[in-house]
């Protein structure tokens, strides 16, 4: 197939047919119809809620020069060129990565994949090769890093063109790293084609986005994917003590390596202290303090540090600047009351896994034997079957529980409550409250709190906002928490 006037838009790609003039310019490519104008190519992506294919008429109404498409619509519009492909995603992953000049091949991009610790794991691997003295690039559910400069991000995996745009800027500013979360959705979508990774991290892997995949092997089979494809030159590294970690491993050609606090492992640490001042590990044979806290994030330094190990940094150096690092941003971020002796935890819990594992550090932490009371909804829009599972995990693990709303998009609260209200044990029922509106949730928990009490706010973390029927409303949960205290 003949070239673009003025880029190599189609390497990589291998078309069933091309119907039309190969010599106009491309000056843009969007996926949203929307946005076509003369001189774009618009790619036309089979979706979950809807099929970019029906939009194809639009985008030629508003200009658009070529259709990239996995079926060619029944009238073919003259002056037009239409790309005819086996799947467009895969196809608009990799002209997009050509669009831009292929910039993940120009700096080192690292890729961090699993159900829970992808947005610790990748902003701590930020922040450490930050303080190193690099420039560096970071895409995570939170924000959206071009060196310095920050943007709220939208998606945890943004679409392949937002990627490669974001990654070129990364170029233009000098990063030498970039820091990547790669979620499920994304490696199934084919959002990460194009992309050349030098390196694919593995966290872990529990119940979550069955409303999707729906099934858990299908889940499990997207993150594989994605070790599947990285190159030759790139390494692979994986939680040996998670079951499916080497699962992960299983087709992949990049070098293999694991890290454990209790399987054998290439990366080694054992908790030494775990206290509301931090970690101390014995971390590669080294004695370690860190400012961040819990099991859960003695596996999210483990696999920061086996990572830069493994980017060919120097032992002391990453010891040295991972100790000083704190968690992301509502990751077990916590306010004290002092007068009233209680302490206020605000956490991105949003699967039963993550849950347990900020409850069980709690247990571990608290002392006096203080009370633990736990505010807990689940989203709408979502994995509906783990909403009784959340609740049970609420239950085995606090004194006493309130259920209240999450993000319920476009599913009515109340019975999103309900259906989490299923999973209430029967011993617990007594120590259960349904308080649909989430700030007077977090007021009734903190009232009812006492002296040496510990109150956990789940599920939204870092948002600022609560989603109703398609409108983003301004909602802080440490906010709340905080004027309470």
């Amino acid at each position: 197939m003949k070239q673009y006037a003025n880029l190599n838009l189609f390497d990589n790609i291998h078309p069933k047919y091309v119907f039309g003039s190969t010599e106009q310019e491309i000056k843009t490519i969007t996926l949203d119809s929307r946005k076509a104008s003369p001189g774009t190519l618009f790619a036309a992506l089979r979706g979950s809620a809807t099929d970019g294919h029906a939009y194809i008429g639009k985008a030629i109404e508003n200009g658009a020069a070529a259709i990239l498409c996995e079926e060619l619509p029944g009238e073919i519009k003259e002056g037009v060129t239409y790309i005819q492909v086996a799947d467009s995603a895969e196809a608009f992953g990799q002209i997009a990565s050509n669009f831009y000049g292929r910039p993940s091949e120009k700096l080192k991009l690292v890729g961090v994949t699993g159900t829970n610790g992808k947005t610790t794991t990748a902003t701590l691997l930020y922040d450490l090769f930050t303080t190193l003295g690099y420039k560096v690039g970071l895409i995570s559910t939170i924000e959206n890093k071009v060196n310095k400069r920050s943007e709220p991000s939208t998606h945890t995996t943004p679409d392949a063109e937002s990627i490669n745009l974001l990654i070129k800027q990364m170029v233009e500013a000098g990063c030498d790293y970039a820091f990547m979360e790669v979620s499920s959705h994304a490696v199934a979508q084919r959002r990460i084609a194009g992309l050349f990774f030098s390196g694919g991290v593995f966290t872990n892997i529990t119940h979550e986005h069955l409303d999707y995949h729906k099934t858990f092997r299908a889940y499990i089979q997207a993150k594989k994917m994605f070790f599947d494809k990285l190159p030759k030159t790139a390494f692979a590294l994986v939680n040996a003590d998670d079951k499916n970690g080497m699962v992960m491993l299983q087709n992949t050609q990049a070098a293999a390596h694991t890290f454990a606090l209790r399987k054998a492992a290439d990366f080694k640490a054992k908790i030494l202290e775990n206290s509301l001042t931090g970690l101390h590990l014995d971390l590669d044979g080294e004695d370690f303090h860190a400012r961040l806290i819990g099991e859960f994030n003695a596996y999210n330094l483990l696999g920061v540090y086996a990572t830069a190990r493994l980017l060919g940094q120097e032992k002391q150096e990453v010891l040295q600047a991972l100790s000083i690092l704190k968690a992301a941003e509502g990751r077990f971020d916590y306010v004290v009351n002092q007068q009233r002796n209680v302490i206020g935890i605000v956490d991105y819990a949003h699967t039963p896994d993550a849950l347990e594992k900020v409850l069980s550090t709690i247990h571990q932490l608290r002392k006096g034997g203080g009370r633990i009371l736990t505010v807990v909804g689940c989203g709408g829009d979502r994995d509906r079957t783990k909403r009784p599972l959340m609740a049970k995990v609420a239950c085995d693990y606090s004194d006493q529980v309130i259920f209240t709303s999450d993000n319920p998009r476009t599913e009515d609260p109340e019975a999103i409550i309900a259906e989490m209200e299923a999973g209430i044990p029967a011993y617990a029922k007594q120590k259960t409250l349904s308080i649909t509106q989430r700030k007077e949730a977090i007021k009734t928990a903190c009232r009812l709190a006492q002296s040496g009490d510990v109150i956990l706010v789940a599920g939204k973390g870092h948002e600022k906002y609560q989603e109703i029927m398609g409108v983003k409303h301004p909602f802080d949960d440490k906010a709340v928490l905080s004027d309470e205290f």
